[in-house]
């Protein structure tokens, strides 16, 4: 099931793993063999969870990749959820060079609320 406003990764990561264990930004980063500015980004919400952090994340015994990358993709889908009403589709027919777009959109916008 969706989370209704799932929290950003870096929030958890800032949450759940740093603080608890009274670590810096700095010496997180320098543990994790990244710079304070990309740790500091993700744990702000600037940046998104990488493959390459998540492995970086469970090595430092900090869950799974697989559950970072899950929980980076469900904050993802639900951002852009949020504003699914103004992404415009039209509908493809044919194929190869003889492909046309229509002028409709494929489906309604999902109702508010």
């Amino acid at each position: 099931m969706a989370m209704l406003d799932p929290p950003h990764p870096g929030k958890i990561i800032r949450e759940d793993c740093l603080k608890p264990l009274g670590l810096s930004v700095n010496a997180t980063a320098q543990g994790l063999d990244v710079t304070r500015k990309s740790l500091s980004d993700l744990l702000n919400g600037y940046s998104r969870v990488s493959p390459e952090m998540a492995i970086r994340l469970e090595k430092a015994g900090w869950s799974t990749a697989d559950h970072w990358l899950r929980m980076q993709f469900e904050y993802d889908l639900w951002d852009v959820k949020q504003r699914a009403a103004t992404i415009k589709v039209s509908e493809v027919f044919g194929t190869g060079s003889g492909a046309y777009l229509t002028e409709r959109p494929l489906f309604d916008p999902p109702a508010a609320g």
